[in-house]
């Protein structure tokens, strides 16, 4: 019987090519898609997924307390309702990872654009309280702190936010947090062990994956030797983790990833952005001359830096669509140093049509500080059409939303058109090309309408494909919502 099955299955893919080419069918619901990788493409013909370049806003926090200082580092920023914090390592001289010279500080902002540090008082550094050190006398544990709001929706609320640091020989330590000031340990013992651990170590709750996770820095040959790398556990509890496995680029070139800051986009969960920084040892840049001119921390020249982009869906592969800097380091000599040009975890919106991430810059030097930068949201990437136009035609999918919105831009030659097809590429009666009305304009939210109106209820749940044709135009995300 089994051999029948077989030959019948054989002859069938002889005769009929498309039956072992079946495609899977993506469950988009009322997610949000934006477009950093081709998971919803499946033909492009004159349009290209581009990647913009966040437009630098300026500095915005300098490290210039005596107990924060010139090595100020690992930086996370956290958005809880309308307050905004960024956390960070302080250390005002070189010295031993994980020592207790280092603290972790906090700063606050009521728009993520100004920032003030707060007086805490909570512990003692050179005498006096007077400070915003939120952990202190702890190593190792204030090399590395990186918190993060729990979206579980079972934690505790003495649990709100948690966090992992630590190194090497004492593993990595879990920390919990009902307001992100006042912190302890989950647990004395570590809930990690057996890896380096020398960097930021993300953590987050996953809603798309239903579990925590860790994204961390491993090197290919073994700690400290090979080429800096990630790896990733998952964990139901924060407590008990799995065995990390080490992950994959896809084929693109090996390079040093000093830090990779992979956490789910807040308007599209289902992603993970990393936006890290990428490490070039011993490519130098400044002479010693240019060095002693700066004050740059003479350990601290002979290699260079910059932030680039990857993103993920959960499992081991990150997508790296664009080998090219997200961010190149700034005009002049003070950010072509080594471990510059870091950014902080996390981007946040501060604005209606505006998100914002942070970047370290001038490090080992007397003015390191943060920069602001900004992006449109959804703006990591965009489809794009140049003047002469092109399509997008999208794989099967089901919706679960009565309307179909779109972020996206054109000029004023410009126009976007859409059509809904079945999962053969026939176009939907009502819902074709020629029925579609022509979107112009430049918008945050924009409803799509065809003649008989946006309501798409009538297809709710049957497997369609979208194509989207563009004129000097960019579609940044799209989404099937309820009205």
């Amino acid at each position: 019987m089994i051999k029948f099955v077989l030959y019948i299955f054989i002859v069938l893919t002889i005769s009929f090519p498309g039956f072992s080419q079946v495609k899977e069918v993506i469950q988009m619901g009322d997610k949000r898609e934006i477009f950093v990788d081709n998971y919803l493409i499946d033909k492009l013909n004159g349009v290209r997924i581009i990647k913009h370049t966040p437009h630098d806003e300026g500095a915005v926090l300098y490290f210039d307390k005596p107990w924060e200082g010139i090595f100020c580092g690992y930086c996370t920023v956290i958005k809880d309702d309308a307050l905004f914090r960024i956390y960070y390592r302080g250390l005002p001289v070189d010295g031993k990872d994980g020592s207790n010279i280092e603290t972790t500080c906090v700063a606050e902002s009521v728009d993520g654009i100004h920032w003030t540090k707060p007086i805490l008082k909570l512990f003692k550094i050179g005498g006096s309280r007077r400070n915003n050190v939120i952990l202190a006398n702890d190593a190792p544990s204030s090399h590395n702190f990186s918190p993060f709001l729990d979206g579980n929706p079972k934690t505790k609320p003495s649990e709100k936010y948690k966090a992992l640091a630590g190194e090497d020989k004492a593993g990595l330590r879990a920390y919990v947090s009902s307001d992100g000031l006042h912190w302890k340990r989950l647990r004395d013992e570590p809930v990690l062990n057996g890896f380096a651990f020398d960097s930021q170590n993300v953590s987050f709750w996953s809603e798309s994956e239903n579990c925590y996770l860790c994204y961390f820095r491993t090197w290919t040959k073994g700690e400290f030797n090979g080429v800096r790398t990630v790896s990733r556990t998952t964990s139901q509890d924060f407590v008990n983790w799995t065995t990390p496995v080490e992950m994959n680029f896809g084929d693109t070139p090996r390079e040093q990833l000093y830090t990779q800051q992979t956490s789910p986009y807040f308007r599209a969960p289902q992603i993970y952005v990393a936006i890290g920084g990428r490490f070039m040892p011993g490519k130098q840049v400044l002479s010693d001359e240019e060095a002693k001119k700066l004050n740059v921390d003479p350990g601290y020249f002979k290699d260079c830096s910059d932030a680039y982009m990857m993103t993920t869906r959960g499992g081991n592969s990150y997508d790296r669509t664009f080998m090219e800097a997200f961010i190149r380091p700034g005009i002049g000599m003070k950010n072509w140093v080594s471990r510059s040009n870091y950014p902080a975890l996390n981007v946040v919106q501060t604005s209606p049509e505006e998100m914002s991430l942070y970047v370290n810059q001038d490090y080992a030097q007397p003015t390191a500080h943060l920069h602001r930068y900004s992006m449109r949201i959804d703006g990591f990437t965009s489809l794009s059409a140049p003047y002469n136009g092109g399509e997008m035609i999208t794989k099967p999918f089901t919706f679960s939303g009565h309307e179909l919105e779109i972020n996206y831009s054109t000029s004023a030659a410009g126009e976007i058109r859409f059509e809904l097809q079945d999962e053969n590429g026939v176009p939907v009666p009502g819902f074709a090309l020629e029925d579609s009305q022509a979107i112009i304009g430049n918008e945050i939210s924009r409803v799509v309408r065809w003649d008989k109106g946006a309501d798409l209820g009538s297809l709710i749940a049957k497997t369609v494909r979208l194509r989207v044709q563009m004129k000097d135009a960019d579609l940044y995300s799209i989404r099937f919502r309820d009205d």
